[in-house]
């Protein structure tokens, strides 16, 4: 499979482990298949290995997600091979989805944790609200467009997050200070910043993760249409799934019927297909 690289030439530590990372080629899902079942049936650490290494420099992609707390990268990225390596191991193959759709979950969970111990020596708090606040509180202040947090914005964010004012307060009192410039260097020995590494591509994790919803989308609907009869069936795959789909005039045609009883059976083929729970959970835009 094509290797695709998605940071510059290697010039300081961190870009000399991107350069590793980027050199190892991606899976193909049938490599992982093979890999995965390997390790999930026979404990082969081979096959394991491989797939954490195949992985890691979509570690990287989400830890680079969480830069701004102000912790070093290395060790968010350290964080999140560990999250990686607990994926593979409890990664079921038979599941039918990729690794990564899976480990990301886990990724983030010890990069997150790892902030959440390391953000200060005055303990942030463990409580639900206390975690909603902490990796949330950016967010909602950017989508309500607030810079310096008044208290009028503070019970705007208290109500976003249904949480207490007060709760809100003590967090952006301690977040208060703590962003990190993209013009800063990535460590005291290393003259690469932050923004040497930011890509404009797509971040493959996405890109795997849509692309494995369409596949299951496709899976679901095959199998949907088993409820479906003959007429019903062929109009949606012919006209509906097909890339380049038949016209109501060439359906009719084919059956023998009018084309408003072509569109009138389109319409009721895909009222039942919203119906069917595995079909109707996928957004539309799929």
């Amino acid at each position: 499979m094509k290797n695709t690289s998605y940071y510059p030439a290697p010039t300081t530590t961190m870009s000399l482990y991107m350069k590793n990372v980027n050199g190892i080629p991606l899976l193909t899902r049938e490599e992982e298949y093979e890999l995965a079942v390997r390790w999930y049936d026979d404990k082969d650490l081979d096959a394991a290995h491989q797939l954490v290494v195949s992985n890691l420099r979509f570690v990287v992609k989400v830890a680079y997600e969480y830069v701004h707390y102000g912790l070093k990268l290395m060790d968010l990225i350290q964080e999140g091979n560990i999250g990686l390596m607990q994926a593979v191991k409890k990664f079921n193959p038979y599941k039918g989805y990729r690794l990564i759709s899976y480990a990301v979950w886990w990724i983030r969970a010890y990069i997150q944790n790892f902030i959440i111990k390391s953000w200060s020596l005055v303990k942030i708090g463990t409580t639900q609200a206390q975690k909603k606040l902490f990796y949330k509180m950016k967010q909602v202040k950017n989508a309500l467009g607030i810079d310096e947090t008044s208290e009028e914005d503070i019970s705007a964010i208290a109500g976003e997050l249904d949480v207490n004012d007060d709760v809100v307060r003590e967090m952006d009192q301690r977040l208060a200070g703590r962003d990190l410039s993209l013009n800063a260097t990535l460590g005291n020995d290393d003259e690469a910043t932050y923004i040497d590494f930011v890509s404009e591509d797509p971040v493959q994790e996405s890109i795997l993760i849509d692309e494995e919803e369409r596949h299951n989308l496709k899976d679901d609907i095959r199998q949907a249409l088993k409820s479906l009869n003959e007429k019903e069936s062929y109009i949606i795959t012919h006209r509906v799934m097909a890339e380049k789909g038949m016209t109501l005039q060439e359906i009719a045609d084919e059956f023998g019927i009018s084309r408003e009883r072509v569109r009138q059976i389109e319409v009721g083929a895909l009222k039942k297909l919203r119906n069917i729970p595995q079909i109707s959970h996928y957004r539309e835009d799929v």
